[in-house]
């Protein structure tokens, strides 16, 4: 005799999804990453002269390579930005922020960053930031903290 579907247990479990590896940076972003470690900022020439930052290994218009590692500012303007009212857990801030991509001055594309600017009141686009580097840097996109509002002199 068949037995009542509805009286049978339902069994659950469990489960983390996880995709852990390990990821060579290859020459270009290994010098972007230890021009961050040491408090730069360095973008990559294309052919027609326009700097990228981060740096590519290969021009995205193109496809063709990229050229020399060139230094570019670590202050810029926001070209368009997002404000996160309430961060979460892995934030790097605490407290509310935007998301950012800002033109370095030097460099021809945006960075994706955070600034910390209190209150939306205290973003807009075209507005300028400055970089706010971590007292013990390891070659981590996170040895920037953070950008912050110029102040205006």
């Amino acid at each position: 005799m068949a037995e009542d579907s509805s009286s049978e247990r339902v069994l659950t479990a469990q489960h983390v999804v996880e995709y852990p590896y390990r990821r060579s940076v290859g020459p270009v972003l290994s010098r972007f990453f230890t021009a961050l470690r040491d408090g730069r900022i360095e973008g990559v020439r294309c052919d027609d002269g326009r700097v990228i930052v981060p740096p590519a290994e290969y021009d995205p218009d193109t496809g063709r390579s990229t050229g020399d590692m060139v230094p570019v500012a670590d202050a810029g303007v926001v070209t368009s930005w997002c404000w996160v009212a309430e961060p979460l857990e892995h934030h790097l801030l605490d407290r509310p922020f935007a998301f950012a991509l800002i033109k370095l001055d030097g460099a021809d594309t945006a960075l994706l960053h955070l600034v910390d600017a209190y209150r939306p009141e205290n973003m807009s686009t075209g507005m300028r930031v400055h970089a706010t580097w971590s007292g013990e840097r390891r070659g981590h996109i996170t040895d920037i903290v953070c950008f912050a509002p110029e102040v205006a002199s």
